[in-house]
């Protein structure tokens, strides 16, 4: 079993709103991630959610992903990542993979060659080279490494740990034609991102009430 584990909990405070719910083609960005996400061999897709998790709960509860709070998001990613570790731990998962909620333009094919890869080699870490740039996400981990990914502390994701395991060749890197997702931190990474899609306008549309501003 691979578990797809989405990162989902921060504040956006580089925004001043949050972009989980940024009208993205008439939808919430969040939900635009993750139906591209579950049209992957992924087996299960668990989303962590922290900041705003309420409203943006309501934006994605009808799809068939798995919602894990993180009570303490305040604290940095890696609580994220041992909040979607403890999670997915009682279906006992043969390897984990990391994604953002942040990138919607996660290509499902790369998810899918980065599992494929897995099954080939069973390496520790499976990772996508964009344009010569390794190690960026998604990345798939062996349940081996699990236990490495639970001892982050702070507001650092496993970047360290992928180093490590370069460094011993156990990372198996997929070669990816076309650059990594670019992540939607600030308004102009947004409006990067809207005149990047042909349907950009339908961002306009009325926004429905999961739009609304928490309380």
């Amino acid at each position: 079993m691979i578990a797809g584990i989405v990162l989902a909990a921060g504040s956006s405070s580089r925004l001043g709103r949050p972009k989980q719910l940024l009208p993205l083609q008439g939808e919430p960005l969040l939900r635009f991630t993750l139906r591209r996400i579950l049209t992957t061999s992924l087996d299960a897709v668990y989303v962590v959610l922290g900041h705003h998790g309420d409203n943006i709960t309501r934006a994605i509860e009808d799809l068939p992903v798995r919602i894990v709070y993180n009570p303490h998001a305040e604290r940095g990613q890696s609580t994220s990542v041992l909040a979607g570790l403890n999670a997915v731990a009682a279906a006992e998962p043969d390897a984990v993979m990391f994604l953002l909620g942040d990138q919607p333009l996660v290509d499902p094919k790369v998810v899918n060659r980065l599992i494929s890869r897995w099954r080939e080699t069973r390496t520790g870490v499976v990772a996508p080279r964009n344009t010569g740039d390794p190690g960026r996400n998604p990345i798939l981990f062996d349940r081996l490494v699990l236990p490495e990914l639970m001892t982050l502390t702070g507001d650092v994701g496993a970047r360290d740990i992928v180093r490590a395991h370069q460094m011993r060749s156990d990372i198996s890197l997929v070669d990816v034609d076309t650059p990594a997702p670019r992540d939607v931190d600030t308004e102009a990474d947004y409006l990067e991102l809207l005149e990047s899609q042909e349907s950009a306008s339908s961002a306009d549309a009325p926004c429905l009430d999961w739009c609304a501003e928490p309380e």
